[in-house]
């Protein structure tokens, strides 16, 4: 019996070694944020004559993360990207395919909401931005139209920035955005939609209160056209901002930083999305980035150990990433990235939490 079940594994991995080696180029996918830089990388481990160019290809961090779980060999990627963190469940579903992981972070990214200078500047706190977006809101807003239920939700009424505050603009609401796929688009509805304004803003604590809600309800984004799908590709959304001058977009800091000459950002809670701001911890609309690299296909799938390194060469201050916009780890989180790269350490349901 015992003989039956080694000979099963050594065929096992026989099996996996065989289909992973017929292939001899790195395979990425995911964040559209982590894109630009995972890019980056790639070519310049192209320039290692032993080494093809990664391919890298976007599909938003959920794709990112199941992509990477789906299973061991050839069809499935090798690195998996993300703007927002590996969940328990996106583990388990590793987990069951027999799939282990090591997570690597490599920087911070600010999202912004921006608009295309021949527009009208946004100057808003992080409350009102996220009344502004969220599906449903409290009845008893002034100005919803049904004032005497706080324990009542209904569909965002709001039409116009000015209805929320007559400081903001008197201009429709119309924002351009990622779809749920993305990990931007998750980090934006926790951060904006719940902690910002639903923790927050009294009016909609109470009311969450009262109807028995959790402020997680609040992560849903409107589907009236006050908020579009604008698909993955965030520099899709930054032509629609030049098209549509009206129009505001939310996508990653990066997309702001190599658009300056056409776009504006937002001032949100009194604080411009600048890289300072962002790497001094100034900006609250702020998220880590990563990737998840697969254990089964490293020394079989040439390149996954290098392409690792590669990224230590150039996330430093003054290095590649930061000039393209990523914000750069301080010294201590490099070196514990780094190191895990070497360690390989397993992600377990225990780090996450």
């Amino acid at each position: 019996m015992k003989k039956t079940i080694i000979m099963a594994g050594i065929i096992s991995g026989l099996v996996v070694t065989s289909v992973a080696q017929a292939r001899d180029t790195l395979s990425l996918a995911g964040s559209s944020t982590v894109l630009p830089f995972a890019r980056i990388i790639a070519e310049q481990l192209g320039k290692n004559p032993n080494f093809k160019t990664p391919v890298v290809e976007s599909g938003g961090s959920s794709v990112g993360k199941k992509g990477v779980c789906d299973g061991i060999g050839t069809e499935f990627i090798d690195i998996g990207n993300a703007s927002s963190r590996m969940k328990t469940k996106e583990l388990a579903y590793c987990e069951k395919n027999g799939v282990k992981l090591t997570e690597i972070k490599v920087g911070y990214d600010g999202i912004v909401v921006a608009n295309s200078k021949k527009g009208t500047p946004l100057n808003i706190s992080k409350a009102h931005l996220g009344m502004a977006l969220t599906a449903k809101i409290p009845a008893c807003y002034e100005g919803s139209g049904r004032n005497f239920n706080c324990g009542e939700f209904i569909n965002n009424p709001f039409k116009k920035w000015s209805d929320i505050d007559a400081s903001l603009p008197d201009v429709e609401i119309r924002v351009y955005g990622p779809p749920t796929t993305s990990g931007t688009r998750a980090s934006y509805a926790e951060m904006v939609n719940e902690k910002g304004y639903c923790k927050k803003d009294g009016i909609a604590k109470a009311a969450l209160k009262t109807a028995g809600l959790k402020a997680k309800s609040c992560r849903a984004m409107r589907t009236d056209g006050a908020f579009i799908e604008a698909g993955e590709q965030d520099n899709l959304i930054v032509q629609k901002l030049n098209e549509d001058t009206s129009a505001y977009g939310i996508f990653g800091f990066s997309y702001l930083d190599q658009n300056t000459d056409t776009l504006q950002g937002a001032v949100i809670s009194k604080t411009a999305p600048t890289f300072e701001n962002i790497a001094g911890n100034n900006y609250s609309v702020s998220r880590a980035l990563y990737y998840y690299v697969k254990h089964q296909h490293i020394g079989v799938v040439p390149g996954m150990k290098e392409y690792m390194a590669e990224w230590t060469k150039h996330w430093g201050d003054d290095g590649a990433l930061s000039d393209a916009g990523m914000i750069p780890m301080p010294a201590s989180e490099r070196a514990k990235y780094k190191s895990a790269m070497s360690s390989l350490p397993v992600l377990t349901a225990a780090d996450l939490k």
